[in-house]
């Protein structure tokens, strides 16, 4: 599933809305920051390098959808928080994108780099 070009004149999620959408992504959680809804994980790695390689490929996943998060990288650690600006809180691309983020998580876990549980995309996706 991809992303749909969000025009800005679509209102945010409703709260229901997200309570609905929420079980598809279930390690992320709802924030909000200046009134602002987004989804928030944080992603644990065993070292700096597979933190780095993930965030990179956040990145590129962003840069095909034309979504971008706020992704912040430490030792061990990547977190990704997700909202659509254009109407300053949460849209189902969000949602979208969270899902193909663990995703790519699950991805590296099967390559034996890291580990992480749940089908959240398939989940969203009705499948």
């Amino acid at each position: 599933m991809k992303c749909v070009p969000c025009r800005g004149d679509e209102p945010p999620l409703a709260e229901a809305e997200i309570a609905a959408l929420l079980p598809s992504v279930p390690e992320w959680q709802v924030v909000v920051r200046e009134g602002i809804a987004q989804l928030e994980r944080t992603f644990r790695f065993s070292n700096f390098r597979e933190a780095l390689q993930f965030t990179l490929e956040v990145g590129e996943l962003a840069e095909s959808e034309g979504h971008h998060p706020v992704l912040i990288t430490r030792w061990g650690r990547v977190t990704v928080t997700w909202w659509t600006h254009k109407i300053r809180g949460l849209h189902r691309n969000d949602f979208i994108m969270a899902a193909k983020t663990d995703a790519l998580y699950r991805k590296r876990g099967s390559s034996g780099s890291w580990s992480a549980a749940g089908d959240s995309l398939a989940d969203l996706q009705g499948g």
